[in-house]
């Protein structure tokens, strides 16, 4: 069944609160050394038979538009997907030129799936969960699989339009 994608607004605020919470340890995030409240900004909620099923928040600032959270409960339908789409077609109608985001040198799960989305490998801030930390102590300093937490992975996609002229 394919995912029905509406925006979140006022009536699912409390929900997404609850989902990020539950999902990233506080509905507080830390992405390059800011500190986003999540629940509080833009984002997409997946629906399958009439109930959230997924949430993404997003930002978007000048012509860059960074993915805040993506969260799926049932995985392998598309809701991750579908989440990801919504954002895009934002970001294009805003005029941005990337869509980035940041994940954790152990969420090898997510380096997959985005990068089977077409997102690249665009930067490696190391030893950034160091400065993350002090902003949001809750970070353990152990991930998934028993991979030491230490490392932001930016990833991004180029929303950049190719002209080719023809002769």
């Amino acid at each position: 069944m394919k995912p029905a994608i509406k925006e979140l607004n006022d009536q699912y605020r409390s929900w997404a609160h609850n989902l990020l919470t539950e999902r990233w340890g506080s509905h507080f995030v830390v992405t390059r050394g800011r500190v986003y409240e999540t629940d509080r900004l833009p984002g997409f909620i997946a629906f399958i038979e009439g109930k959230p099923k997924g949430l993404t928040t997003y930002r978007i600032i000048n012509e860059e538009c960074e993915v805040v959270t993506l969260d799926s409960l049932i995985g392998g339908i598309g809701i991750g997907t579908a989440l990801l789409d919504a954002v895009k077609r934002v970001a294009e109608m805003r005029g941005c030129q990337r869509i980035w985001l940041i994940t954790t040198n152990d969420n090898l799960p997510a380096l997959k799936f985005y990068q089977k989305r077409g997102y690249q490998l665009a930067a490696v801030h190391r030893d950034a969960l160091t400065h993350s930390r002090q902003l949001k102590p809750s970070i353990p300093d152990i991930g998934l699989d028993g991979i030491p937490l230490r490392d932001e992975i930016e990833l991004e996609l180029s929303l950049k339009s190719v002209n080719i002229e023809e002769k």
